[in-house]
């Protein structure tokens, strides 16, 4: 068994990672993505889209993408840590 140290936290346990297809709403800084979270649809990415808008200035921009990633599940929580545009 090889146990990788940058996969395990001492403290809190194991992270899992995986390759899946994800629904992600991006918010992109002067054309650069600075933060991208995993939504259950397209239609929730949508609406947080619209809600996001709202309060944007000029150089943030909102983006909906259907997208493959690598995801990682952290006690109990599933993230985004690398999108795989293709």
């Amino acid at each position: 068994m090889v146990l990788d140290f940058n996969d395990y936290n001492f403290n809190l346990g194991f992270k899992e990672k995986m390759i899946e297809v994800v629904v992600a709403l991006l918010m992109i800084v002067n054309g650069e993505i600075k933060e991208h979270r995993i939504q259950p649809a397209m239609s929730d990415c949508l609406k947080g889209k619209r809600i996001a808008m709202r309060s944007a200035t000029s150089h943030i921009e909102y983006q909906c993408i259907k997208s493959k990633a690598e995801t990682e599940v952290y006690m109990g929580e599933k993230s985004i840590k690398k999108l795989i545009l293709e």
